[in-house]
């Protein structure tokens, strides 16, 4: 099950502002929270007051904690690997480690008493199959990839899905950021960029960030990294369907009402048999064997990748089917032109695999 997140830095807001945003983040459904010890400079004891009434808070409204820790924050708390009570004390839920102890502290952290999960940093070469095989509690370990703040520093997409592949290989769950487009966001540095995972989200739709997280079948609960996110965006996160891929679709503008029918109300997954140039949705065919789709006249001489087009009259075996062009085809009369993915969506269809399930959104 998918889980969304929001971040939030208390030391860079009030608590106020923090509890109005989870509230709206809760009534939308979120259910997790990240948030920053690396950037707190306070001593001990304010910080373990502060956050604790701000964990109980956040438990109040429904939400698992988790926070970014590394060796000098355990130092500063008086914690170490083998003794969690301060983070118990503070009711963390989550332990992210932004750095590392020895091979042997960090095995013997996933072990600790009081089940805190410890999240590994997934943007990084870490050697966490080493760590199964030497006996770390996989029970206990999740992992998590960075935010980027600074412009054209986010994960690549090819090393992103090498590190996910890595750490979902071990069977381990995997959660990313994804960024918030709001004026005036930020984080727990003085960077205002937005705050995604990787570089080629930044600045895109927010719900086109998760759709394109959650199509790779791999990522299991999303974050977003900026604070704060608006209403707006909150909600439209909310709606995503993450059940199966979904594409926004700009309509042809001669569309017919049976057209809309089979884009927006049949199941659709692409043949397991695939061509290089369409993905076939063959289900609605069924249903309009003994129907009429008329041809329509289409001036383009070929349709293009991100084209959706419908089977119609002139080819009657194959009437209704629905099919997403993926490689140049000429216009043969035979589908007529209901719709076009946009443009930067297009990255979900990179992603759309033999037999996926995928749907288009209806606004």
């Amino acid at each position: 099950m998918h889980r969304m997140g929001i971040s939030i830095y208390p030391e860079h807001s009030t608590e106020e502002k923090d509890y109005a945003y989870m509230k709206l983040a809760a009534k939308y459904g979120f259910t997790r929270i990240f948030t920053c010890l690396l950037s707190v400079d306070k001593p001990k004891e304010v910080i373990i007051k502060k956050f604790t009434k701000f964990m109980e808070q956040a438990h109040e409204l429904g939400f698992i904690v988790g926070v970014d820790t590394n060796p000098s924050v355990f130092l500063h708390l008086g914690a170490s690997p083998n003794d969690l009570k301060p983070f118990f004390d503070m009711k963390v839920d989550i332990i992210r480690l932004d750095g590392h102890f020895s091979d042997m502290e960090d095995i013997a952290i996933t072990h600790n008493p009081y089940g805190i999960p410890i999240e590994f940093n997934g943007s990084s070469n870490t050697a966490l199959d080493l760590m199964i095989e030497r006996g770390a509690n996989t029970h206990n370990m999740i992992v998590c990839h960075n935010f980027y703040p600074q412009k054209y520093t986010g994960l690549g997409w090819n090393k992103f899905m090498e590190f996910t592949n890595k750490y979902k290989a071990l069977g381990l769950p995997v959660t990313a950021f994804v960024s918030s487009n709001n004026k005036n966001t930020f984080g727990p540095w003085p960077v205002y960029k937005g705050l995604p995972t990787c570089e080629m989200h930044r600045g895109l739709p927010i719900n086109l960030q998760v759709r394109h997280l959650l199509a790779t079948n791999k990522i299991d609960d999303i974050l977003i990294g900026n604070a704060y996110a608006t209403e707006e965006e909150l909600k439209s996160i909310s709606k995503v369907d993450k059940t199966r891929i979904t594409f926004n679709i700009e309509l042809a503008e001669d569309i017919t009402e049976e057209e809309k029918n089979i884009i927006y109300n049949y199941p659709h997954f692409g043949r397991g048999d695939a061509s290089d140039y369409i993905i076939r949705s063959s289900v609605p065919r069924a249903d309009y064997k003994n129907k009429k789709i008329p041809h329509r006249n289409y001036s383009e001489e070929s349709f293009h990748k991100g084209d959706v087009v419908i089977v119609n009259d002139n080819l009657s075996h194959y009437r209704g089917e629905l099919e997403i062009v993926t490689k140049d085809i000429l216009n043969d009369g035979e589908r007529n032109f209901v719709g076009r993915i946009p443009e930067a969506e297009l990255i979900l269809l990179d992603l759309l695999k033999p037999e996926y399930f995928f749907g288009f959104i209806n606004y």
